[in-house]
């Protein structure tokens, strides 16, 4: 009759063995644990906290690992305490140090830091607040080359964001230019002038306006002789209202009798206009040139008939629309 095997128990050895590396894995946390404590006592917050959360992290997938009875799993928990114990020593060596030997030990990772910080604040234009990081970086690590190169680059940015600053200004003032909206131009210049007083670009602003206002006017003049001397009568009465608003009674003076002249001609034409209007019985037309007469020349004979047959003729317009 053949006895039932009994599965035989993990040797000896095996339970001794797992046992001694549980209470190393439980020294090495707690070893850990308490070096954390005594760094966040000593003021060193971050990396107090860091191993803290190290041990709460890996302490409950340590014990799982404990438990578990294969070579491979086995293999895995030597290699996580080994990782533990590098981590202990470092959290240990850490808290040994002076305050001065850790800030020697980090040096070069602050330093680092501090310029990606510096190159931050250049990328979004804060200038102030890279030049303290770059004191910073001269003073307490005594990069002072490196900052230096710093603030020379600082003077190169602001230098070509001025400039683009002073392009679109002047930009803008070309536009009131060619507006000819001559008074906010002037005031635009101004302005522009107080804000970067010391670059060359903005000094001839002022002569700017003056010289683009005078040439319109002189334009604006040429036109209006051209269309006088051409008996285009309507065109110049047109000119010259705005040419009007450019001239100085001085200027103005010696081109009285060209005006009175065309301001006679245009209202011959339009009591010729609106006689012809009113034989061809136009009414509508009749209408808005006898319109035009009343504001125009009010004052004159002319207007004075106008007003006499006004009435009739608009009864007639409207009848006829």
């Amino acid at each position: 009759m053949t006895q039932n095997s009994v599965p035989a128990g993990p040797p000896p050895g095996s339970r001794d063995s797992g046992q001694a590396l549980t209470l190393l894995v439980v020294f090495l946390y707690a070893a850990a644990l308490v070096a954390s404590v005594f760094l966040l006592f000593r003021g060193r917050i971050e990396l107090g906290i860091a191993g803290v959360l190290l041990v709460l992290t890996l302490a409950p997938l340590a014990f799982v690992l404990l438990r578990a009875e294969s070579t491979r799993a086995r293999r895995a928990l030597h290699q996580r305490v080994d990782e533990i114990s590098r981590s202990v020593r470092m959290l240990v060596e850490q808290s040994s140090l002076s305050d001065e030997a850790r800030r020697i030990i980090n040096r070069q990772y602050e330093r680092e830091m501090l310029c990606r910080a510096i190159e931050e604040d250049l990328a979004v234009r804060n200038w102030d607040a890279a030049l303290v990081l770059i004191k910073e970086l001269a003073d307490r690590f005594g990069y002072r080359a490196e900052a230096e190169q710093f603030r020379k680059k600082i003077d190169q940015l602001r230098e070509q964001t001025v400039e683009q600053e002073i392009t679109d200004a002047i930009g803008s003032l070309d536009g009131l230019i060619l507006q000819r909206r001559w008074n906010d131009a002037y005031l635009e210049a101004a302005k522009i002038m107080r804000l970067y007083p010391y670059s060359p670009r903005v000094e001839p602003l002022r002569e700017r306006v003056e010289q683009a206002q005078q040439a319109y006017k002189r334009d604006l003049e040429r036109r209006f002789l051209l269309a006088a001397q051409a008996d285009r009568t309507d065109e110049a009465l047109t000119l010259l209202k705005e040419f009007d608003q450019y001239l100085t009674p001085t200027e103005a003076e010696p081109l009285r009798e060209l005006v009175r002249g065309l301001i006679g001609k245009a209202r011959l034409n339009l009591g010729a206009q609106f006689k012809l209007a009113l034989q061809d019985h136009r009414w509508s037309e009749a209408a808005k040139i006898g319109h035009d007469i009343l504001a125009e020349y009010p004052n004159s004979r002319m207007a004075a008939e106008v007003r006499l047959l006004i009435d009739g003729i608009r009864s007639k317009a409207e009848s006829a629309a």
